[in-house]
């Protein structure tokens, strides 16, 4: 049975101040975790626990009980958050958290708010008919990804624990439970306004959005108006975001509106994968037949997600409705242009341009129809690049990325009288790439090396590694240099899969 927490007289290990729990009832269902048979833990995030104000040494010696449900620490309100959402273009009505379990909230010690929250910790009145619990493989994945989207300073949710439940789940076939526990600015998403919305709770609507702004962005209390003030924040906060991803080679995977944050971190690392070789068309997930949630499509997508937004807001927007849609059709029209200042300012950044001219998108759109023709790595290419801006002497380097390196030399012409134009040294300019081109990503076939090792081996030795190379993924370090390499044909990983 799942305990609660008992004083020792010792500092407690999570304080909570739980604000989400205080919003109406409809806005969730309070629920115990399930406790698991033999909780382990697999792995602590201790500098994310520091950061959090939370109590290391107590969570190294309570953590398996903790993260695995087993045991309430004192002040935690488990619940489930209700929310609905678009799932590859179809509105279903009630999804909430099938598998999650928010613990609580604490306050980190920059003075944040942060939710708490376990995934795999067992049925919740939105779990469908499914158990709630989560396998081992997919509990790597979302804490190696997740950590490795921080490390590369991408918004994401964070890691704090992993822990093995001592019991099977069952799949395709039976597999080693685990619990995973995530933390996120908070688990709001565009789904949760589409709940209310689906009811025609504008209160419900006007609750959330007034929690939001207090939460998120207590700016937009004192503009003119606030509802579209907060969804110019969400839109702006979402174009940064997934222009970063297209920098990093990063595909979500599954980009349905339950799976958008209002805070604007990355979330849900179930079918997400890095590129290898550059192609805009490029999809991994298993469940996208139709590649919906493609690398070059996100930023449209991410526009269709945020008009859904947009639909539900419009009663607090404006009471005139057709002034209200007018207003939110600015905004999402902004998105696009918004988006597309900060990828080419990132874009530029990659290659070590400082200063600005018209030919520089076409220059951009020329690397990466060359690398698309050349079947170029993504994340080695421009790394190189970056090698190369300071050092001629590494251009063969460079051009053995590509196939068809005459292309990549030409362009390589094209990109120096660019630069003869820049005011930077070319040391400044290496350097300043060095640290946007990353040298080292969570690759797919290192992600499932590590997950094989540890579903068939009980072996983490791999999935240690790989955490201890991505969290310095913008260093060159020689005892790493492997894992800067592609996969070779017999590694790569072709699908990647939902956790669910």
């Amino acid at each position: 049975m799942t305990q609660a927490l008992q004083d020792t007289g010792a500092r407690a290990p999570l304080t909570f101040d739980n604000s989400y729990a205080r919003l109406p009832a409809t806005f969730f269902a309070r629920q115990t975790p399930s406790p698991a048979a033999e909780p382990w833990l697999i792995k602590l995030n201790e500098p994310l626990a520091a950061e959090l104000g939370l109590d290391v040494e107590a969570l190294k010696r309570d953590g398996a009980a903790i993260f695995s449900g087993n045991l309430v620490p004192d002040g935690a309100d488990p619940l489930a958050m209700a929310y609905a959402g678009h799932q590859f273009g179809n509105f279903v009505p009630q999804l909430g958290d099938g598998r999650a379990i928010l613990l609580g909230e604490v306050i980190d010690t920059r003075g944040n708010r942060r939710d708490i929250q376990l995934k795999g910790a067992g049925a919740t009145p939105y779990s469908r008919r499914g158990d709630g619990r989560a396998a081992l493989g997919p509990v790597l994945r979302e804490y190696i990804v997740s950590e490795a989207m921080h490390a590369l300073g991408v918004p994401a949710t964070r890691a704090l624990a992993a822990v093995s439940t001592g019991q099977p789940v069952y799949r395709e076939q039976p597999l080693p439970g685990a619990v995973f526990t995530r933390v996120a600015a908070s688990h709001i998403r565009v789904g949760t306004f589409q709940f209310f919305a689906a009811r025609g709770d504008t209160d419900g609507i006007r609750a959330l959005a007034d929690y939001v702004i207090e939460r998120h962005y207590p700016e937009a209390r004192h503009a003119a108006n606030p509802y579209l003030a907060l969804f110019e924040a969400v839109c702006e906060r979402q174009a940064a975001l997934i222009a970063r991803w297209l920098h990093v080679g990063f595909i979500h995977g599954v980009m349905n509106t339950d799976n958008m944050t209002v805070s604007g971190e990355t979330i849900d690392f179930g079918p997400c994968a890095f590129m290898d070789d550059y192609d805009p068309a490029m999809v991994f997930s298993s469940i996208d037949q139709n590649g919906r949630y493609a690398y070059a499509s996100q930023p449209g997508i991410g526009q269709w997600n945020l008009a859904r937004l947009g639909e539900t807001l419009l009663p607090l927007i404006d009471e005139d409705q057709e002034k209200a849609v007018e207003a939110a059709n600015v905004v999402i029209k902004d998105f696009g242009e918004r988006f597309q200042i900060h990828w080419l300012r990132g874009m530029r950044e990659k290659i070590g341009l400082t200063s600005v001219e018209d030919g520089d998108l076409d220059l951009i759109q020329s690397l990466l129809s060359t690398m698309q023709a050349g079947k170029a790595d993504f994340t080695l290419t421009f790394r190189r690049l970056s090698h190369l801006a300071g050092d001629g002497s590494t251009e063969a380097a460079f051009l053995e990325t590509f196939a068809e390196p005459a292309a990549a030399k030409e362009w390589l012409s094209r990109w120096r009288q660019r630069l003869w134009r820049e005011m930077t040294t070319d040391t400044e300019r290496s350097a300043a790439m060095l640290g946007v081109n990353p040298a080292f990503i969570a690759r797919n076939h290192r992600i499932e090396q590590a997950i094989v090792a540890a579903v068939e081996e009980a072996d983490f030795s791999l999935f240690e590694a790989l955490l201890a190379v991505l969290a310095r993924p913008y260093e060159d370090h020689a005892e790493f240099t492997a894992y800067m390499q592609p996969p070779k044909p017999y590694e790569r990983v072709l699908q990647t899969f939902c956790g669910t």
